[in-house]
């Protein structure tokens, strides 16, 4: 899994990011269980982009409500 940067995010329409956004939470749950069994750093960096792009989201979604 390659770390999603915000303007790559910002290029992704609506769908994509919904779509990427399951993905990487099927990917979070997978790499808790290998978690457990020895150590990783991968599921921070999970976590950290699924922040990203609901952040992203969120400022997105902010922008198109202010007149």
């Amino acid at each position: 899994m390659a770390k999603l940067k915000a303007k790559e995010i910002r290029k992704m329409n609506k769908e994509e990011k919904m779509k990427r956004l399951e993905e990487l939470k099927l990917e979070l749950i997978k790499a808790k269980v290998s978690t457990a069994k020895a150590g990783s750093s991968k599921v921070k960096e999970i976590k950290r982009t699924i922040a990203r792009i609901l952040t992203l989201n969120k400022e997105i979604k902010s922008s198109v409500e202010k007149p």
